[in-house]
């Protein structure tokens, strides 16, 4: 079954702890934090201080998207602060190579999040580095945004490249009823869902339509 990650962009950032509470008990699979640093996208939002101040919240997986300029530097900050799995950009990494190493050199599952632009060919030489590729369906920076259809496309190509090997398929942006279908249909095991999830508030309810 598809497994929903909650990004906690959408959530109510007076009342953290208690959001990861409830998404807790309405059954996310894991909780997607969105950590922007204004100069890659032009938004500012997480540090490592807040996540390893939720982490006891939760025995959820902490699903850390480094959407910033110097992902090598914040690897380790953000491991130290309990993040399970860490995904960096590939835009954003000269040696991709060396930056996965140094996910994993924590004990962490490491991923690689591609731009609605960027080419899976990116991937090519480190295959064998990945636990996770992540496809944005938008542009990164603020939530909120339709799903960019021409991403379908690439879900079923990354899902022919990966082939046998075990390394999931996240999805991240416009992800509704309607839209996770569809991704689910070309490949996609995990979505990022904000917007859909938090919005009326029965949690619940939002997380089992979006499987």
């Amino acid at each position: 079954m598809v497994k929903i990650a909650p990004s906690l962009l959408a959530s109510d950032f007076a009342h953290l702890a208690d959001e990861i509470v409830k998404l807790n008990k309405a059954g996310a699979d894991m909780l997607h934090w969105d950590i922007m640093d204004g100069h890659y996208v032009p938004n500012l939002t997480f540090g490592p201080q807040v996540v390893k101040a939720l982490r006891p919240y939760t025995s959820l997986p902490f699903d850390v998207h480094l959407m910033v300029q110097n992902p090598d530097e914040m690897i380790p900050w953000f491991a130290n602060a309990g993040a399970d799995i860490i995904t960096v950009h590939a835009e954003t990494c000269p040696h991709l190579d060396k930056t996965l190493d140094s996910i994993h050199s924590f004990g962490l599952k490491a991923g690689v999040s591609l731009n609605p632009a960027t080419s899976e060919q990116v991937l090519e030489y480190v295959w064998d580095k990945l636990n996770m590729v992540l496809i944005m369906s938008v542009n990164p920076g603020f939530g909120g945004q339709c799903f960019i259809e021409t991403q379908l496309e690439k879900i079923s190509r990354v899902k022919e490249l990966i082939g046998k090997r075990n390394i999931s398929i996240e999805v991240d942006g416009g992800i509704n009823p309607m839209t996770a279908a569809q991704c689910n249909a070309r490949g996609a095991d995990i979505l990022v869902a904000g917007t859909s999830v938090f919005e009326g508030g029965d949690y619940a309810k939002n997380i089992t339509s979006l499987r």
